[in-house]
This record gives C-alpha cells, sequence and structure tokens, in this order.
C-alpha cells in the first residue's frame, strides 16, 4: 500500500466534507449549519470536527501547521527486513506533530526492491527542513536522487534510522538496477560516517547504555534510566569520522558498538540510530531519544 501522510492539508478535502453535508436531508442542512457555528463560536466544537469523520494528521489532515513550524519529511517503505517501518513511523509522526509542534511528512515508497519511487517526493523535499531516512538497499529515480543529493549538499540536517546505513547500498543478490534509477553507496561513508560491517546475534538483542562522556549531551536530555535492552540484533559499524560523537553504546555478545552518534556532512547536521526495532518505539526511552534528536538537528 503506498501511502504519503502529512499534517499538511491535501487537495480534496473540501470535496470530502462537501460529501458529507451533501448526505444530510435537505430540510436539516440550515439547521445543522447554524447549530455548528454557534458550538465553534461557544468554543464547544473543535476546528477539526470529529463528527464529520475526519481522521487525524497521520492521514493528511492539517491539524497544527503554522508558517513557522519546522517540516519534517520521512521516507519509508514497507519491506519484511525493515523492521515495520511503515507501521512505527505514521504513529510517530503523528505524534510529532500533535505534541511537539512540528508539521510532519510520510512518504512511503512505491515499487518493489531494488527500484522504488517515493510520490511527490522532490516538491515535498523543497518545503522541508529536515529528512529522516528509513528504508534499504533501494535505488531511485535518477531525479529523485539528485533531489536528495542536492537537499543535503546545501547544509540541510539527515537523520538516518537503523537500515538508513544500507539506504541506498544495491548489491548484486539483491536484483538489477533498472534503466533510469540509480544507487548512491557513498551515502554511508560521506553522509553517516560509517561502514556496515554486519550484524550481531538475533538472541542476544541489544543492551543500550549512555556512552562515555556523551550524558550531558542535549539529545541524552531527560535519559533515565541509563540503560535498556533492545530485542533488536545489534548493527555493527565502524566509524569513519574521529569528529563523530558517539551518544549510546549497545552491548550484545562479546560486541561493543556505537548505536547512536552525531556528526556533520559538510554544513549539515546528522545524527544516526541503528536502534529502531519494532519493539523500541514502545520504549519511551528510544521515542525521546528521537525527538530529542530532531530538536538537534533543527538547532
Amino acid at each position: 500500500m503506498n501511502m504519503l501522510f502529512s499534517t499538511a492539508p491535501l487537495s480534496g478535502r473540501e470535496e470530502r466534507n462537501s460529501v458529507e453535508h451533501a448526505r444530510l436531508p435537505k430540510p436539516k442542512i440550515f439547521f445543522a449549519g447554524l447549530a455548528f457555528l454557534v458550538a465553534l463560536l461557544v468554543g464547544t466544537v473543535p476546528l477539526q470536527s470529529k463528527a464529520l469523520g475526519q481522521p487525524s494528521n497521520a492521514t493528511g489532515i492539517e491539524q497544527h501547521a503554522s508558517e513557522d513550524q519546522p517540516h519534517v519529511v520521512f521516507l519509508i517503505n514497507e519491506d519484511p527486513h525493515n523492521y515495520e517501518a511503515h507501521k512505527t513511523i505514521p504513529p510517530f509522526a503523528d505524534r510529532l506533530g500533535r505534541e511537539h509542534n512540528y508539521k510532519t511528512t510520510v512518504i512511503e515508497a512505491e515499487g518493489e526492491l531494488p527500484a522504488l519511487r517515493f510520490p511527490r517526493l522532490r516538491e515535498t523535499l523543497s518545503g522541508a527542513d529536515l529528512l529522516v531516512i528509513y528504508f534499504r538497499r533501494a535505488s531511485l529515480p535518477a531525479g529523485q536522487l539528485a533531489a536528495i543529493k542536492s537537499y543535503i549538499a546545501e547544509g540541510n540536517p539527515v537523520i538516518g534510522i537503523r537500515t538508513a546505513n544500507h539506504a541506498f547500498a544495491v548489491r548484486d543478490q539483491d536484483g538489477e538496477i533498472p534503466e533510469g534509477y540509480e544507487d548512491w553507496p557513498e551515502f554511508v561513508p560521506e553522509i553517516l560516517g560509517q561502514e556496515n560491517i554486519g550484524y550481531g546475534s538475533v538472541e542476544d538483542g541489544t543492551a543500550v547504555a549512555v556512552a562515555p562522556g556523551a550524558a550531558d549531551h542535549p539529545i541524552l536530555e531527560g535519559f533515565e534510566p541509563i540503560q535498556w535492552q533492545s530485542t533488536g540484533n545489534i548493527y555493527l559499524i565502524r566509524l569513519l569520522d574521529d569528529q563523530a560523537r558517539v551518544l549510546l553504546s549497545g552491548m550484545a555478545g562479546d560486541h561493543v558498538n556505537p548505536v547512536a552518534y552525531t556528526r556533520r556532512a559538510g554544513d549539515s547536521r546528522v545524527f544516526y540510530t541503528s536502534l529502531g526495532y519494532p519493539d523500541d518505539f514502545e520504549e519511551p526511552r528510544y521515542r525521546n531519544l528521537l525527538i530529542n534528536a530532531i530538536d538537534w538537528a533543527l538547532d
């Protein structure tokens, strides 16, 4: 299923509302409208009327949008190896919009790996303040990939979640890249500043703790108690940037590895976390980590 969720209004909203009103018997139209107006004036009906069956901002209805709201764009796809990002990111984005004064757009990719396409990507990116990537091993239409590269080159911030460390890295076994599509394996070393070197045991999960000397970082504000056990297996990475600031470490068996860090890619602020297993989104500390990372990236 292809989805584009946004806190910004989508075209056709007025049409849907007019259809709802058209279902009222004609003699009641005037009185129903008058009653709604009176209720609105006395403050008993919200501007986003539940009576009309309008859904939350995760389905494209504006609830919090204003001219000065930062716009966070999430790119995801439905993929059995992408840790249910299509289920965890939309409600997280919805909460971000409702509770933290952000405008959010979630775009779910169309197509089959290794060739994906994100509907309305270029026009959405043109109004974005932050790009969040959570998909894996995809090539994109050349124009869409160029738009992402340009967006980052302009100094805009980027957040990568879990599989973002092989987001554009298509391997031979992943299938042939169609004509007109391109991959971008350099995204990992050049933007995320790391190398993906493997994975820990699924059975071990990951014991997450604050890295030495990182407790005062603003992204870790409110991160108490300082350790939890993630059911997701650890991603083994090698940081290539000696200026990167490791915030969280993960332990699994004999492995100790960064699981959250910040860095700079040119003028762009970058945050990456290999956490993002479905259960992590049920953990308040993880949600707080992402929210603080978004605040930091946009600061």
